[in-house]
């Protein structure tokens, strides 16, 4: 029996495969049951472990901070030179770290934190905003996702084990069960989070769709096969690989996102537009410990929190072990510093700029308006509306619609990449037909949870992710805190044997 079982875990598809299956079929046949137990675990996790989650936001951060400025962080990962060019390298773990979130929250998050201030710091209510919004898109994000970039990255290049993160520990690999059941939690936060990214996407395409016709909302069917058209360019490009399709269409998604981020800075008050960003970044800077840990006056409150800082961090939580992985398989050739550093600055600070850009121009639309009807409320309209106060806005919303669908296609490429190097032993080059039969299970779980969505007549996709995001990441959160001390002894082990 004993063998049996070990066998049974050691399968890094049949396991994970039957998990999401189920899990599909009780939300199809038992939805509301489904939702109502989501719905009392989340408040279960967020009310015991939510402080939990910013403790570990910050430490991820200072963790990340101290390999890069240490002697460690002149490591390089591998001897071979960077598989791919700077801007490249960027564009990829850009669009396979963000991607469509930058233009579902693009105008309504920092419009509603504008208009609902969750901290009182004495500045005014545009640079709270966009201060806040900095912080929920920021350092803390990209030290999930780079913190298992870097213990991937050791693993693969330097310690020459394979990707999985069961791996790159010897005391992981001498328990089979513990190993295994490793390796499985990080395949189903993986394919939650992404699902959660693709049910989002949809949404807003559909968002979109629906504001550009006029018409009232689609139905069901035609977000089922929106979701269909998804996953098939996703498996087609993660088919391809990662030179011939994932890095040409992340070329072509920063291109077009930089394309629409001028637009849109030419057309607003540009110094107004820049005094708001540094303003913004200098206080998020200097407020970013008592921000991460919710001190002080820069506590926005339980209610608050439970809908967004946790979400946010659950979120990110969710998309780290797949991002981390790509992100370190791109990195190939690059130190530990550069590879730290690239990840937590440079897309920082180009969300940064994104959310200063559309965000003041928003404020300033309001400001004309003689009462603000909240035409940026609907997270999946509001940036379609925006456009509508610029010129050529058909043009731009059909850009807009194209780019949701190619940031998609990059972040479900990449997780079916990911989840196939998992599934066949660690090897960097996943056979097809892994390929393939991720790219049906990621299609059928988020099918699911489109359904999910649906439930109660005030939820949508946004609230059901919300609630099953904040209960799968957790124990993924714990054993991010193992990593950090596995890592820190393999790093200190290292430096005694050099000495």
């Amino acid at each position: 029996m004993n063998t049996f079982i070990k066998s049974f875990l050691r399968n890094q598809f049949l396991v994970p495969a039957l998990i999401l299956i189920s899990s599909s079929i009780l939300i199809f046949f038992f939805t509301d049951q489904f939702y109502n137990a989501i719905e009392v675990g989340s408040l279960w996790v967020r009310e015991y472990f939510g402080t939990f989650y910013l403790w570990l936001g910050l430490g991820c951060v200072l963790f990340l901070l101290i390999i890069a400025f240490s002697k460690f962080g002149r490591l390089r990962l591998g001897n071979a030179p960077p598989d791919f060019n700077r801007l490249t390298w960027i564009a990829m773990l850009y669009s396979a770290g963000m991607g469509a979130g930058i233009l579902l929250r693009a105008v309504q998050e920092p419009v509603f934190m504008k208009l609902n201030p969750p901290i009182n710091t004495g500045q005014t209510a545009e640079i709270i905003s966009l201060e806040y919004t900095f912080y929920q898109w920021g350092f803390t994000a990209w030290a999930f996702y780079g913190l298992f970039a870097v213990i991937i990255g050791y693993s693969i290049f330097i310690d020459k084990q394979d990707i999985r993160l069961s791996s790159g520990f010897s005391s992981f690999r001498k328990h089979t069960f513990f190993s295994s059941s490793i390796d499985i939690i990080t395949i189903l936060t993986t394919v939650i989070g992404l699902v959660a990214a693709i049910g989002l996407g949809t949404s807003q395409i559909e968002g979109g769709l629906t504001h550009l016709e006029s018409r009232e909302p689609g139905s069901l069917l035609q977000n089922l096969i929106l979701v269909f058209i998804i996953c098939v360019l996703a498996f087609l490009s993660a088919w391809a690989g990662v030179k011939k399709g994932i890095s040409k269409i992340s070329n072509w998604n920063i291109y077009i996102a930089l394309g629409l981020l001028l637009f849109v800075f030419l057309q607003g008050n540009i110094l107004l537009i820049l005094s708001n960003f540094f303003n913004s970044l200098y206080h998020y800077i200097f407020d970013f410990i008592p921000l991460s840990l919710a001190s002080g006056k820069y506590d926005p409150g339980i209610n608050f929190l439970t809908d967004w800082t946790y979400y946010y961090w659950a979120f990110w939580l969710a998309w780290a072990p797949f991002t981390g992985i790509f992100i370190a398989r791109i990195s190939q050739g690059r130190t530990l510093r550069e590879m730290v550093l690239g990840v937590l600055l440079i897309p920082s600070l180009g969300s940064f700029f994104w959310f200063s850009v559309f965000g003041t121009s928003a404020f300033e639309f309001i400001d004309t308006l003689p009462a603000y009807n909240d035409e940026f409320g609907n997270v999946f309209t509001s940036l379609f509306i925006f456009f509508e106060t610029l010129p050529f806005p058909a043009v731009t919303s059909i850009i807009v619609i194209i780019l949701l669908v190619s940031f998609l296609v990059t972040s479900v490429d990449s997780a079916i990449y990911v989840l196939s190097m998992f599934t066949d032993d660690g090897n960097t080059e996943p056979k097809k037909k892994y390929r393939l039969a991720w790219a049906v299970l990621i299609f059928i779980f988020c099918e699911a949870i489109v359904v999910l969505g649906t439930v109660k007549p005030d939820s949508n996709v946004l609230t059901a992710m919300q609630k099953f995001l904040i209960i799968s990441s957790l124990p993924f959160a714990m054993l991010s805190v193992l990593f950090i001390v596995l890592f820190s002894k393999k790093l200190l082990k290292r430096r005694k044997e050099r000495i």
